[in-house]
């Protein structure tokens, strides 16, 4: 009902029928103000209960979850759907929160509010201590657990306030404490020291609604000598790991030039290789040709000693035919000479003396003899002198 419903009722209500008319004029007062006023009080209710959320209507707007709370049977119905959400006013009562991704931050000397502490101070495993500039936290809240946030830490920014500054410094200062000052500093370390605070925190926290989404945590810092130690023996290290670095260019270009060198000797080997198939090749056609020329002088030479052969036969024949006829007509000579005798002796004897000069000495041994004897006449018809 509306102000102007109620001063309509007011106004058609029949005055009072008593003559005072102090009286009268005293029961106007209500009837001209208690419209308006009731009016004001139904409006001011009618937006308290939207303020605070059981006017039976709320927004949801995109990073926003609603969770709807029926006070007569307690259960809670959760909405992610952006947009308006109606639900009986007065029994129920809507509750947002914020889902969009939260940060929180441990950074310089004082807490700046609740999401914003102090920096985080790591004491080492071997009792040096470090610190980190500045640690990012990254969380949301979880929209299916909105109900288990409404109830843990109340309506609103409620589990933004307490949570994650309750649980991340104690767990960071545990896992980053397990290390020595030189494995801190390590990347690889703390990466790994990173990874393990998120588990935990998300296990601790996750029951409560929230979720770790990242832990941003810088190299952490040390005091100005514990820092030039290290500075000291990263230079150390970047000289050790220069020279590894050198020393591997170094095999490297050793590699290369025995690579260089066995593919100049694999070329030079095929090279010779090559002119030891060409001077056996050569030698192979050489030694065709020797043999061909060997075959043809042997083939030759056999032919010329078979004509030969051929040649001196018949030679032989023609000499054994002279010598046969020779031997007969020797022959046919000592018959003929078998049978002159003597005669023949002594004309061939008397011919060899034609031929012969004789030089006559005198001699005698007789004056007078009787015959002449002429010595060594039988030597000089054999010999022909």
């Amino acid at each position: 009902m509306s102000s102007s419903d109620f001063e309509q009722a007011f106004d058609s209500s029949e005055p009072p029928r008593s003559g005072n008319k102090g009286r009268s004029g005293f029961g106007e007062g209500p009837r001209r103000w208690g419209g308006p006023v009731i009016g004001f009080v139904v409006m001011a209710v009618l937006l308290l209960a939207f303020i605070t959320g059981r006017g039976g209507i709320v927004e949801i707007e995109d990073a926003q979850v609603a969770v709807v709370v029926n006070y007569l049977n307690g259960e809670v119905e959760l909405f992610e759907q952006p947009g308006y959400q109606i639900f009986l006013p007065f029994v129920k009562q809507a509750f947002l929160f914020d889902k969009s991704p939260q940060k929180f931050f441990m950074q310089g000397n004082e807490d700046r509010s609740e999401n914003h502490v102090t920096k985080l101070t790591v004491r080492a495993s071997d009792g040096s201590n470090l610190f980190f500039e500045e640690v990012e936290i990254q969380y949301e809240l979880i929209p299916s657990k909105a109900g288990d946030v409404l109830y843990d830490s109340g309506p609103g920014d409620s589990f933004k306030l307490e949570w994650i500054r309750s649980f991340a410094r104690s767990i960071l200062r545990d896992e980053f404490g397990k290390f020595s000052a030189t494995q801190v500093a390590d990347p690889t370390v703390y990466g790994t020291a990173t990874a393990e605070v998120r588990a935990k925190l998300n296990e601790m926290l996750e029951p409560h609604g929230v979720k770790i989404i990242q832990i941003v945590t810088p190299k952490p810092k040390f005091d100005a000598a514990y820092e030039k130690a290290i500075e000291d023996r990263k230079l150390a290290n970047q000289e050790v790991e220069r020279m590894r670095t050198k020393a591997q260019q170094l095999k490297q270009e050793r590699d290369r030039r025995l690579a260089s060198i066995d593919a100049e000797r694999a070329v030079e080997f095929e090279v010779l290789k090559g002119e030891l198939e060409k001077s056996r090749v050569d030698a192979d056609r050489e030694r065709v040709r020797v043999e061909r020329s060997a075959d043809a002088y042997s083939r030759g030479t056999v032919a010329e000693g078979e004509a030969r052969r051929s040649r001196l036969t018949e030679e032989a024949r023609g000499m054994a035919d002279k010598a046969r006829k020779e031997a007969e007509g020797l022959s046919a000579k000592i018959a003929a000479l078998e049978k002159q005798g003597e005669v023949l002796v002594r004309e061939r004897l008397a011919q060899r003396l034609s031929e012969m000069s004789f030089e006559l000495v005198p001699y005698t041994r007789d004056p007078a003899p009787d015959r002449v004897q002429l010595e060594g006449a039988e030597a000089l018809l054999e010999g022909g002198k």
